[in-house]
């Protein structure tokens, strides 16, 4: 089980997390400045600032190779590539609604679209570059990584899907492995896993958003809970993982009526 080192305060929901050179950005939602910027070492808030033309933002990420921010905008089915060095901001259409993005070994952007059930590999320029199209057991895909193996782990459950599952799709898109089933809140199932992170040794954290807690799957047999509902006030979101200081970021949003209300950080030392 991890240990929780530092909360962010409460504020607007919080759609993403991820860093780039020493500083960690936190994406709100509905918020004037969606960008908080915090020093990655000390946690203390540096600056916020503002992306024109966001509205439903779903998931962030960075590129260190293109020293860039990746947002994922679901309603207007766009990625918003932000510049960090200039804030400069360009976007591209992704004809789906993007739910989770992830940056490959090669730089490149991968989005889930779960409404058309695809994932979409683009340039930093917004180039598409490959779809690929999961097999039918995965219904409704939240978040996909790409391994170095060149495999891809996609999670994957909707409100009314049987199935909530994480999976491992092999280079001709047949399921590999894979651990869930049924929906539910046993040791060995899910129930909505939201989104993932992975560490160097393929080790795959999963957000079990409805089952308020993340697991641990060490090769996609064995899972074991690394944050529990104890140490969360809401429901887990985004995950970042900081490879190299072992930081597991969780963000934490309270929903009602449907409608996420308040959001925090949760920093676990895993």
């Amino acid at each position: 089980m991890g240990s929780v080192l530092h909360t962010l305060p409460d504020g607007k929901p919080v759609m993403g997390v991820t860093s780039l050179k020493n500083l960690l950005y936190v994406l709100r939602h509905k918020a004037s400045d969606q960008i908080e910027v915090y020093d990655i070492h000390t946690d203390h808030l540096l600056r916020q600032f503002s992306v024109p033309g966001l509205l439903h933002m779903s998931d962030m990420t960075a590129c260190a190779y293109n020293v860039c921010i990746y947002i994922a905008g679901s309603t207007d089915k766009c990625v918003h590539r932000v510049a960090v060095s200039s804030n400069d901001v360009t976007k591209w259409s992704v004809n789906g609604s993007a739910v989770g993005l992830s940056v490959t070994d090669t730089h490149n952007v991968l989005v889930t679209c779960c409404d058309v059930r695809e994932i979409k590999e683009f340039t930093t320029d917004g180039k598409l570059l490959r779809r690929v199209k999961p097999p039918r057991k995965v219904m409704s895909p939240w978040h996909t990584i790409q391994l170095s193996s060149g495999e891809f782990v996609v999670s994957h459950g909707g409100i009314t899907d049987p199935v909530h599952s994480v999976c491992l799709i092999g280079s001709h898109g047949h399921i590999v492995k894979s651990y869930g089933g049924p929906k539910g809140s046993g040791s060995q199932q899910l129930n909505v896993p939201i989104h993932m992170a992975v560490d160097r040794n393929g080790f795959v954290f999963v957000a079990d958003h409805n089952n308020r807690r993340v697991l641990l799957s060490p090769d996609l047999t064995y899972v074991r809970e690394v944050v529990s509902r104890e140490q969360l006030k809401w429901k887990p979101w985004r995950l970042y993982l900081d490879v190299d200081r072992r930081r597991l970021y969780v963000a934490d949003n309270e929903a009602k009526d449907g409608n996420f209300t308040t959001g925090r950080v949760v920093i676990i030392s895993v």
